[in-house]
Formats: structure tokens, C-alpha cells, sequence
């Protein structure tokens, strides 16, 4: 069974419909419920309905939903969940910040005059009989129960290590490690520098802990994208040496690149910036050749090797362990992260991202890289995904003066939305920034 949300328009509800009207997600996706041309669903015939009224945060089998500070608000199951006070402006409302709401099998969301019915079509899962660590049940199929690993995930990989070692059957890629340092951690796992003993070889382990439960349907399609990937061979892609799924995590060897990452490097000389994307634009022009978007572009993964060669990492991990429902659902409210290198196009519809949001993200990390800020302005308080939706990016000359201007031409077109992104192809981007 595969696991799907399903939202469906009430008849009657939206511009006189005579037949329900369905919306079926089966993948991880972001997108807006407004009137606006941009919004999906749209309901243009409602005008009780904001421009852009509520977000919805999809990764079957789980939902959720948040208003943006609408003018008559959102109501689940006849309690209201987000709306602005009388009086207040589209603006002052922007500014509010309003719960999440999860969604459940038999909801109904009221917009408006407007009512979409939510039905949760989830996979069976296994049950787990006693967490090796804490003596509880859980479910997923592992050996630690879901709070045991998200409270000390480094326990994961030294239970998997030593498993591993013991001959468990689906760890042979990962016999004979030692784990040396950790790396660094996120919300879906850890990192860990290991070194192979019989090779001397050091690694990235990475290890990455389904929020959902990982049923073989979602981990068979998860391991398949992860072997489509491996043809991902390029200069600038980190290279994925082996994959595999053991108890109730899945696991990573990598390239490890000592250079570490480009989060930290802010303000850099123009020719060297430029030189860097320029690296990455070639990785990502073959990726997006052999049919894989990145979608979660940032420098945070772009990685550094000892001569100082730019390496795109995560390519086909984060996305297909998204894809697949196994990160759950991140927070999209005021209090997550500031998502600074996405385009508005990937936040009205994550699941059909193009590699033109690829180029729009490489061309954010050459701003960040050049000027120490992010293109657009988050302001304290207002809501970062309707600033995607409403703002655009600040003028990159504006906040370096000296920038040459044929340059911020072409930075300027690459951070281009509307009516798409001014470049389309990283090939593109990387031919526009040969002279400088």
C-alpha cells in the first residue's frame, strides 16, 4: 500500500462544482491554498479566500497546515486554528505567527465558503518488541525505539558498527569501520569521519534515522533512488561509496573532504566566489543530465577537498528519503529555519521542482558567499515562507557597492521568479559568469 494524502473539494464549494474535485499527493510537498494564480489548490471563485491563505506541509502519511494570517481565517473540524484580528492589515497580518496544525484521516478544513475533506491512506508497519536500549515497544522495525535514536543518534552507529562486525545480515558495507570523530548532525541523522582499518580508508558515515516508520515498501523504493544515484560520477559530486538499511536506520560511506563546508565562508574575493559556483554549476549541469534535482542546495553542502575543489553533496539522499516519507514532516513556521536558499517556485510546489530551482539556489550561495547576507530580507517576526511568496530579493549592488555591474546583471537575472527563473539551466548560469 502506498502511502497518500488526499484532499477533496466539496461539491458546490468552488465555482459551482457538480463533482467532488480531488487532490492526491503520494510524494513529500509543500503548497499554497490562496486565490492567487500561484496557489494549488486555487479557489479563485471564493472571495472569502486571502490571496494566499494557508500553507500545507504534505509527506504521506502525514499532513499539516497553517493559516498565513488570512482575513477569515482557517478552521479545522469547525475550530479555528489562524486568522488576523478585525482591523488588521494583509501586512500586519503576515506578521503573525500561527500553530501548525496536524492533519488527520476525516478532517475538514473550512476556507471561506470553501471545504476540503482530508482522507490518510497509510502503509502497515512493524512493530518493533523491545528497544534494545530503553526495554520499550516501537514501532519501525529497528533496534532502537524512534526517542532513542533522535535522543543520541551516535548510539545508532555504535550499535550498527558492532553489529555489523558480528556478521548481521544487510551491514557487510560498514564491516570493519572505526568511527574516529563526529562531523556534525541534523534533523534527519548524524555524521561521523570513519576509517576503514583493513584499507586505512576515511569515510563520511552518514547516518540517517526515518522519522516514520520505515516499512519495506518505503525502504525498497528509498535503497532503489539511492542505486539511480551512484551513476552521479563527476569531479564536483561527492561520491557515494555504499548504501544499506540495518537496524531501523539507513547508512552512508561518502567521499570525506577535509576542506569542510562553505556555510562559513562569507565575503569571499569575487574571482575565487565565482570560481566555486562556477564548480558547482558544473556538478549540478550533470546531475540535472542524468535526471536528478537537488532541491535542498545550500552551502552547507557543498563541500570543500584538500585542493580546495568545490564538491556538491547529499545528491539523491535527502531527496529520495523525502520523497519516500521517511523525514516526516519538518516545521514550517515562523520558529523553523529560515529557508534562505529557496525560490518561491519550490514553495508553491515542492514536489515538482525543475533544476531551474537548482540554479536559483546556486546563484542565492554565490550572493550569501559575496555580500555575508542572504538575497532576501527576513524580517523579525514575519512569516518566512510568505516572504518567498510576497517579497523579492534584495538588489545584490545594494549591499556591495563595489560588485562589478555586469556582474550583479547576471546575479540579479539568476535570482529572477517571475514569471519563472531567469535561468533555467546551470549551464546557463555557468556560461553567464565566465567572464568574471
Amino acid at each position: 500500500m502506498t502511502a497518500a494524502v488526499t484532499l477533496t473539494l466539496v461539491p458546490g464549494a468552488q465555482d459551482g462544482a457538480a463533482e467532488p474535485v480531488e487532490y492526491v499527493f503520494t510524494e513529500r510537498t509543500t503548497c499554497v491554498i490562496g486565490r492567487a494564480a500561484d496557489c494549488e489548490p486555487r479557489l479563485r471563485g471564493d472571495q472569502r479566500v486571502s490571496r494566499h491563505h494557508c500553507l500545507l506541509d504534505i509527506n504521506p502519511p502525514q499532513a499539516r497546515i497553517r493559516d498565513f494570517g488570512s482575513l477569515n481565517g482557517t478552521h479545522v473540524n469547525g475550530r479555528k486554528i489562524g486568522q488576523r484580528a478585525e482591523g488588521q492589515t494583509p501586512e500586519e497580518g503576515a506578521r503573525l505567527s500561527f500553530p501548525e496544525h496536524d492533519l488527520a484521516d476525516g478532517d475538514e478544513i473550512e476556507i471561506g465558503e470553501t471545504a476540503l475533506r482530508v482522507s490518510i491512506q497509510a502503509p502497515r508497519t512493524n512493530v518493533l518488541a523491545h528497544c534494545a536500549r530503553c526495554g520499550e515497544q516501537a514501532e519501525g522495525g529497528g533496534d532502537l525505539c524512534q526517542g532513542c535514536r533522535e535522543e543520541d543518534p551516535a548510539a545508532v552507529v555504535e550499535l550498527l558498527l558492532k553489529r555489523a562486525d558480528s556478521g548481521a545480515d544487510g551491514l557487510d558495507p560498514i564491516t570493519g569501520f572505526t568511527l574516529l570523530r563526529e562531523l556534525g548532525r541534523g534533523g534527519m541523522g548524524v555524521v561521523h569521519l570513519a576509517r576503514h582499518e583493513a584499507t586505512g580508508r576515511e569515510v563520511a558515515l552518514k547516518l540517517m534515522l526515518p522519522k516514520a516508520a520505515a516499512n519495506e515498501t518505503s525502504r525498497r523504493r528509498f535503497l532503489h533512488e539511492v542505486a539511480l544515484n551512484r551513476v552521479l560520477r563527476h569531479p564536483h559530486i561527492t561520491e557515494l561509496y555504499d548504501a544499506g538499511f540495518g537496524g531501523g536506520a539507513f547508512y552512508f560511506t561518502i567521499e570525506y573532504c577535509r576542506g569542510g563546508s562553505l556555510d562559513k565562508r562569507r565575503r569571499l574575493p569575487v574571482d575565487e566566489a565565482v570560481s566555486l559556483i562556477r564548480q558547482v554549476l558544473e556538478g549540478l549541469e550533470h546531475a540535472h543530465d542524468n535526471g536528478v534535482v537537488h532541491r535542498d542546495l545550500s552551502p552547507s553542502n557543498i563541500l570543500l577537498d584538500d585542493t580546495g575543489t568545490a564538491k556538491v553533496s547529499d545528491f539523491g539522499l535527502a531527496k529520495a528519503f523525502d520523497a519516500n516519507g521517511l523525514s516526516g514532516l519538518t516545521r514550517t513556521g515562523a520558529t523553523a529555519g529560515k529557508p534562505y536558499f529557496i525560490p518561491r517556485q519550490q514553495v508553491v510546489n515542492f514536489r515538482d521542482a525543475t533544476p531551474a530551482v537548482d540554479v536559483w539556489a546556486a546563484a542565492a550561495c554565490l550572493y550569501v558567499m559575496l555580500t555575508g547576507r542572504p538575497p532576501r530580507r527576513f524580517p523579525a517576526g514575519k512569516d518566512p515562507w510568505l516572504q518567498i511568496l510576497q517579497s523579492e530579493p534584495v538588489p545584490i549592488r545594494e549591499r556591495a557597492q563595489r560588485l562589478p555591474s555586469g556582474l550583479a546583471e547576471v546575479i540579479g537575472h539568476a535570482l529572477t521568479e517571475r514569471p519563472q527563473i531567469g535561468f533555467q539551466t546551470a549551464r546557463e548560469l555557468r556560461q553567464a559568469l565566465e567572464p568574471y
